[in-house]
């Protein structure tokens, strides 16, 4: 019995730390929409600063100041990132911001480095705390204690706010339906501001409070994000008990399932997520949206035509330079315009379900990866020829797209694009695992093309007939009465109901086709690297895809092309700098901010620019001069 009780105290005392940093991002989303992925940089500078101040303030009470004062620091720099970055763009498809707030996750990561050092940080001991308490025969450690007291505080506080202050009212009545608070006269951007000043303040008392437990290090932003949007989504978005509520459920399964079911920890919390949205979609104590997620789709790409004469001239150009680019004999080149080119068939499948039908994946890399490894698996244990390969594994990864899908099509919007990423982080925890197939982290390697393809060159053409063949097949298939029906399921559900369109079933398809049009992608990369590795499948690599989809821009089926060859040649550029990630992360805000439509958009801008030059040219004169 005291086992059981230690550990309970245990999984309460991490749920505390991870209560305090959901409760913000909950906050936050609740009120502005926004899906903060930075939150879990606030959270890693929370305990940066921390043990910057507890190394010049000494005692307990300088312990406890510098964690409330490191809320306070944390808060103001959350504040700057939404003003400064955010506002400019509040206008924008919500998951613009997305984009935005990841080069905000770059920018902070090479700068914590730049001024702590890469290497991990040690967090003092709370003074006075630092002992344990043996309850039961059991020893629990003093501080986590503590820990339950503060969450139990802070959850109190928060309460106290929202139910008995009348900026609190507002904050609730703006989570339910903040259109009604802008018509109210109530100043939303004041309302906004102080509401992520209150989420940051709140990441940064969670990441100082954890320091005596875990130290500092520079993946604490990317290791807590998943687990705070897991406990969000759990709890339902914009509820302080929910998230509470799901904090202390994640963390116990967590704690209880090292001990009693070892291989379930690395997904267990997503499995539950799965459940709880197939079976309630708003989460345990969240309400309904009643304001409508504008996500990816609130910029409607523009109507379908023809290619004209100047893009059939532009494509053909380009075609020609990735025909005759590889006979310059540089083998670097080669590899590099073969990952252009399969990144761009995997951005292009992205694109497909986002821009022409609406849905927002935030795991598309687990059929990408998937793919690849159904290649890989079929070489590995069946011997079977790179060519049979290559054409199984969209079949492999458009089954489990059909099995995926099938359940997140129920839901819409942000709900729809976290049910995406549980389900790809099962896929990934079954790839991790599973060595005596998969081979778990050590992946399975030596997946070579056939000797007729063995050359560089030879395999990159190869890669560029598929590649571009894919996109094509992409592009066509947008342009059929099919495209045009899953365009209606985008732009308006009920009128695509009422003229006797199957909205799920649509939604469906073209779920399942961009899956398996990602997995041959995935097949293609497989054999130019020879290996493959679980990090193919893994949320930064579906996120990498996101952000290469908005960078060229949603408006245009170029857009996923323009973007991925973009976003690689950046990275292949300034990896050789040792902060690369702050320059990535500071292009990747500047092309957010000034232009939204991405990078194709901007390009049409600029054209329309000469197009009265050109009617000139032409002898078109104005109506004015005809006159």
């Amino acid at each position: 019995m005291g086992f059981f009780v230690a550990q309970l105290l245990t999984g309460l005392a991490n749920a505390g730390a991870l209560f305090l940093v959901a409760s913000g991002l909950s906050v936050i989303f609740g009120v502005t929409r926004v899906v903060n992925f930075a939150h879990g940089s606030f959270y890693m500078l929370g305990a940066y600063i921390a043990w910057t101040l507890m190394n010049h303030l000494t005692g307990t009470a300088g312990f406890w100041g510098s964690i409330l004062l490191t809320g306070l620091a944390v808060g103001l720099i959350g504040l700057v990132v939404e003003i400064v970055i955010l506002k400019p763009i509040y206008r924008s498809p919500e998951l613009y911001q997305l984009v935005a707030t990841f080069g905000v996750i770059l920018v902070v990561r090479d700068l914590a480095q730049y001024i702590w050092g890469p290497q991990d940080l040690i967090g003092q001991r709370a003074p006075g705390l630092d002992g344990t308490v043996t309850l039961m025969g059991q020893a629990v450690p003093t501080y986590d204690l503590v820990l339950i007291v503060l969450s139990l505080v802070v959850l109190g506080g928060l309460w106290l706010l929202f139910n008995r202050t009348r900026v609190g009212v507002l904050i609730r009545a703006a989570t339910q339906d903040r259109e009604m608070v802008g018509a109210l006269g109530v100043n939303q951007a004041v309302l906004f501001t102080g509401v992520f000043f209150l989420g940051s303040f709140l990441a940064g008392i969670g990441g100082a409070s954890q320091l005596p437990k875990g130290g500092a290090n520079l993946m604490m932003d990317l290791n807590i994000i998943a687990s705070v949007f897991v406990v969000v989504v759990i709890g339902g978005m914009g509820s302080i008990f929910g998230a509470f509520v799901a904090s202390v459920l994640v963390s116990e399964l967590q704690v209880f399932g090292v001990r009693l079911m070892p291989q379930s920890t690395l997904v267990l919390m997503f499995v539950v997520m799965a459940i709880v949205l197939v079976l309630r979609p708003e989460g345990l104590f969240g309400r309904p949206d009643t304001t409508p997620y504008q996500g990816g789709s609130a910029t409607s790409p523009k109507p379908f035509r023809p290619i004209g004469l100047y893009g059939k001239l532009a494509a053909a150009a380009l075609l020609l330079v990735l025909v005759l680019l590889p006979l310059t004999d540089n083998s670097f080149l080669v590899y590099l315009l073969s990952d252009i080119v399969i990144l761009c068939l995997f951005a292009a499948s992205l694109h497909y379900i986002l821009g022409v039908g609406g849905m927002i994946s935030f795991g598309h890399a687990a059929f990408y990866g998937g793919g690849a490894y159904v290649a890989a698996l079929f070489v590995q244990y069946l011997h079977t020829p790179m060519e049979l390969a290559i054409a199984l594994a969209p079949l492999g990864a458009g089954f489990a797209a059909l099995i995926v899908g099938w359940f997140c099509v129920r839901l819409s919007g942000v709900y729809f694009a976290m049910l995406t990423l549980a389900f790809s982080q099962v896929i990934w925890s079954i790839v991790y695992q599973w060595t005596n197939v998969t081979g778990g982290s050590d992946g399975i390697l030596n997946i070579w093309p056939s000797d007729w393809a063995s050359s560089p060159v030879v395999y990159y053409y190869l890669v560029l007939v598929i590649g571009a063949g894919g996109i094509i097949l992409l592009r066509t298939m947008a342009h059929t009465p099919f495209g045009y029906s899953l365009r209606g399921t985008r732009d308006s559900v009920l009128r695509a109901e009422a003229i006797g369109i199957s909205v799920k079933h649509v939604q469906l398809a073209a779920f399942t086709f961009a899956g398996a049009m990602a997995g041959l992608a995935g097949s293609l990369f497989v054999f130019a690297k020879g290996s493959i590795f679980p990090t193919e499948l893994s949320i930064d690599r579906s996120f990498d895809a996101l952000i290469m989809v908005f960078l060229g821009g949603v408006q245009s089926l170029s857009g996923p092309v323009a973007g991925a060859s973009v976003f690689t040649l950046l990275q292949d550029t300034l990896s050789s700098f040792t902060y690369w990630r702050l320059g990535l992360g500071i292009i990747i805000i500047l092309i957010v901010i000034l232009s939204p439509q991405g990078i194709v958009g901007f390009g049409s801008r600029i054209a329309t620019w000469f197009e009265p030059l050109a009617r000139l040219r032409a002898g078109d004169r104005p109506k004015e001069e005809a006159r």
